[in-house]
C-alpha cells in the first residue's frame, strides 16, 4: 500500500505541475492533460484493493507459505505501482 501510494503521489504531483504549465501555454488542452492525474489515482486504488484482500485473508493459523505468497503479492503490486507512478510523472 505504501509503495503504491508513493507512486500515485509522485505521479499526481508531477502531472499537476504539467497541467499548470499546459494551462499557460495551451489552455484548450487542459481537459486532455487531466488524464495522467486520474491514472495516478487509480494506482493507489489498486494498492488499496490488494491490501484489503490480503488483510481479509489473514487468520491466526496462517502458514508460512501463504504468508510469503501474500508478501510477494503486496510487494509486486506496490513496487509496480511505484514504478508506474514514476513513469506517469515523467510523461
Amino acid at each position: 500500500m505504501v509503495f503504491s501510494a508513493l507512486g500515485a503521489a509522485y505521479g499526481t504531483a508531477k502531472s499537476g505541475t504539467g497541467i499548470a504549465a499546459m494551462s499557460v501555454m495551451r489552455p484548450e488542452l487542459i481537459m486532455k492533460s487531466i488524464i495522467p492525474v486520474v491514472m495516478a489515482g487509480i494506482i493507489a486504488i489498486y494498492g488499496l484493493v490488494v491490501a484489503v484482500l490480503i488483510a481479509n485473508s489473514l487468520t491466526e493459523k496462517i502458514t508460512l507459505f501463504k504468508s510469503f505468497l501474500q508478501l510477494g503479492a503486496g510487494l509486486s503490486v506496490g513496487l509496480s505501482g511505484l514504478a508506474a507512478g514514476f513513469a506517469i510523472g515523467i510523461v
